[in-house]
């Protein structure tokens, strides 16, 4: 059959299921590595103190990339270095973002999806 190019990155998992990662153009290459924000999204909001993120790659001045997070809070207390430690928890240190963005809210479309890049 015929292939449509949809700009998702998947893989198989151990069952032989097809799943959707991410799409391409939001990965992030991190010191030659791929970095998935919808992975990094996950982790974060394993922290009850958080209410929503979107995670995007930032440029440092030599042209490479880092691994951005913005985060709103659903309780004021939550610091930077514990949204840093939550992802230390759970993923590999090239995944953990550099910057911690606070905000307000996070641009979203119509249906209610963060618009990544929007974010910056």
């Amino acid at each position: 059959g015929d292939y449509f190019l949809t700009g998702d990155v998947g893989v198989i998992d151990e069952d032989g299921f097809f799943k959707i990662v991410d799409r391409k153009k939001e990965m992030v290459l991190v010191s030659g590595f791929n970095v998935y924000p919808s992975e990094v999204e996950k982790a974060i909001t394993e922290n009850p103190k958080v209410l929503e993120v979107g995670v995007c790659g930032g440029k440092n001045e030599d042209g490479t990339e880092f691994v951005q997070a913005f985060v709103v809070k659903k309780d004021d207390s939550l610091t930077k270095e514990e949204v840093i430690e939550t992802c230390r928890n759970s993923l590999t240190a090239y995944k953990v973002p550099k910057v911690v963005h606070f905000r307000d809210e996070l641009p979203k479309s119509n249906v209610g999806k963060i618009l990544r890049r929007l974010l910056k």
